[in-house]
């Protein structure tokens, strides 16, 4: 049996094929200092080098555009920003003429010290910042130095798994999936630029590998398992037949999609679920729907705000939202408004340099407290009512105060509304992500508050255990049917009934197999998952009864432990779902 890694799902899908590792690194630059008469032709060579890279770029930018869409597009943004500012440029430039560096010396020593400034910051989101940095730094000396293009070490075009410390997006998007078969980092999360473009390019990848890149070699052979984040290095028969096996089984699927598409989300005895898409960019809406989506149950607003200089306008806000209600005129659409902090890390916040971020100033909180930011997001949202049913979503609400105050701003923005002659729609609803403890413990005061509730498994989870969800050493200890996790679900979803209000789940468990079969079984018959896993859950539904659910879930309220949890929920399921054939690792432990 080949040597197991787990890591973090980044991009889903299996690949096999031989290691080609990529060390994206700085090249070494020699330390040089110039005569005083060459000083300004170093000062007009580093200003070419700096034009070229900005062109090149624009024609990735380009390129990513029609490839992927606008708003793939824009996550080039901040590279191209950073080579017009003065603290790169104006700075780079000084260093030439007053300390006589050559240019590639000069540049090398700024972007350094902004990199040793922005590390100090102790901000997981602040990688994606030097990422940027990190890419133009390369990108640039290469051309100082007279080396080759930064994506010629992509290879030779020979089919392989790209093995890196960390991917940059500019990398990422020259990557063609016919070639590329799957991509493994040591950093990185789902939120990563690269992350989003591999998503868009249907790379699988898996990330949070922490040190792998260090032990391999070029040429070895790798299975990598994007759904499930992990790594099989060196695999032997038994491993290969195993993802031969899966892989066939999720071709079969894709293969069904167009058929499972058209079937209704109802369970062998008749019981109807609402079953939603998951979805980070607008151009995923109609993905979603293509994949049989009922609307869409979060829409992650933070690729708006993520690696900007500058806050996004209301109008560009309005038709990213407008976009996504159009695809789906009569069906509900859960728009989430910022959730920053912890692992989104706006740079025009300034956001303070915290010990534990996901703990922190973030989300609801950091929203309130910059109300110009806050303000035109809610306008813009307000705006595209107009267009559907718009329900607004706040995240990591613990405080009835909080939604209050959202309600408050809320009715000063109808009035501003109004004296505009803007049209909206005052039907929408609001509602809360229920993501704590804390707000499943009060949760019969917010109820009273609440259009409507939506559970965010993937944090209650993280702060019910006190366990990192993107740490992937503590990935055996996140483990969400915890006794704990389930009784928490089942106190929101009787809470939600008694007040007559709608409750679903967005996170991952919602993505599971056994998680479905449980929340269903809790009656939780709201469900919002990742697009791509729409018509895998939907053919789920269909073949179990929601009451061998209920009895399910009844059973492992009294479970002491997440194992009897998991197989009375395996044992209740029964031998009519094929869970490995695409199932998280939990429902994979299934006997």
């Amino acid at each position: 049996m080949g040597a197991t890694f787990e890591g973090l799902p980044i991009s889903e899908g299996i690949a096999f094929g031989p290691v080609r590792l990529v060390q994206w690194k700085v090249p070494e630059v020699p330390h040089e200092v110039v005569p005083d008469a060459r000083a300004e032709e170093e000062v007009e060579r580093f200003l070419a080098a700096r034009d070229w890279a900005k062109e090149r770029l624009r024609e990735v930018q380009e390129g990513t555009k029609a490839r992927l869409g606008s708003m793939e597009a824009r996550i080039f943004e901040p590279q191209l920003l950073m080579l017009e500012d003065a603290e790169v440029v104006d700075a780079t430039i000084r260093y030439i003429r007053e300390n006589r560096l050559s240019a590639p010396r000069a540049f090398e020593w700024r972007m350094l010290e902004l990199h040793a400034r922005w590390v100090r910051t102790s901000n997981p989101m602040v990688l994606d910042r030097l990422s940027d940095l990190e890419d133009l730094l390369v990108r640039v000396l290469h051309r100082l130095l007279g080396l080759s293009e930064p994506g010629d070490m992509l290879g030779d075009g020979e089919p392989a798994i790209i093995v890196s410390h960390n991917l940059t997006p500019s990398l990422t998007v020259q990557m063609n999936p016919e070639q590329i078969l799957g991509l493994a980092t040591d950093l990185g999360t789902r939120t990563s630029h690269w992350a989003i473009l591999a998503r868009s390019l249907e790379i699988p990848a898996v990330g949070g590998l922490v040190d792998l890149s260090a032990r391999l070699k070029d040429g070895q052979q790798m299975i990598l398992d994007g759904r499930l984040g992990r790594i099989v290095l060196e695999p032997d028969a038994s491993d290969r037949t195993t993802y031969e096996e899966r892989k066939v089984r999720i071709r079969k699927w894709e293969e069904e999609l167009s058929e499972v598409v058209r079937l209704d989300s109802v369970t062998l005895d008749g019981q109807p679920v609402a079953l939603r898409a998951n979805i980070d960019l607008p151009g995923e809406a109609v993905r979603g729907k293509a994949h049989g989506a009922e609307g869409v149950g979060l829409f992650r607003t933070e690729f708006l705000v993520v690696g900007r200089n500058s806050m996004p306008g209301e109008e560009e806000q309005y038709e990213a939202y407008r976009d996504v209600v159009e695809v789906f005129p009569d069906r509900a659409v859960f728009i989430r408004t910022f959730d920053l902090g912890g692992d989104k890390f706006p740079m025009f916040l300034h956001m303070p340099a915290e010990e534990n971020p996901f703990l922190g100033w973030r989300a609801i909180r950091v929203c309130l407290d910059e109300l110009d930011l806050f303000r035109p997001q809610l306008r813009a949202i307000l705006r595209a009512t107009a267009h559907g049913d718009v329900r607004i979503l706040l995240p990591l609400v613990n405080d009835v105060e909080e939604i209050l105050r959202v309600r408050e701003l809320l009715g000063e923005e109808e009035d501003s509304l109004r004296r505009d002659g803007i049209p909206f729609s005052s039907g929408y609803k609001l509602g809360c992500l229920i993501e704590t403890p804390a707000a499943a413990l009060d949760a019969v005061e917010l109820a009273r508050h609440c259009d409507f509730f939506s559970i965010g498994t993937n944090d209650l989870v993280q702060y019910t255990l006190a366990v990192d969800r993107t740490n992937a050493r503590l990935a055996n200890l996140y483990n969400p049917f915890h006794p704990a996790v389930v009784r928490q679900l089942h106190q929101v979803s009787r809470v939600s009934r008694a007040a007559g209000i709608e409750v679903s789940v967005c996170g991952e468990m919602a993505g599971d197999p056994l998680g479905a079969f449980l929340l269903l079984g809790l009656d939780i018959t709201a469900l919002s998952v990742a697009w791509p896993s729409i018509p895998e859950i939907k053919k789920v539904i269909r073949s179990f009864r929601i009451e061998d659910a209920r009895t399910a879930a009844r059973k492992t309220l009294a479970a002491p432990s997440s194992a009897e949890v998991i197989q009375c929920l395996a044992d209740g399921i029964g031998s009519s779902v094929e869970l490995s054939d695409f199932s998280g690792r939990w429902s994979l432990s299934r006997s």
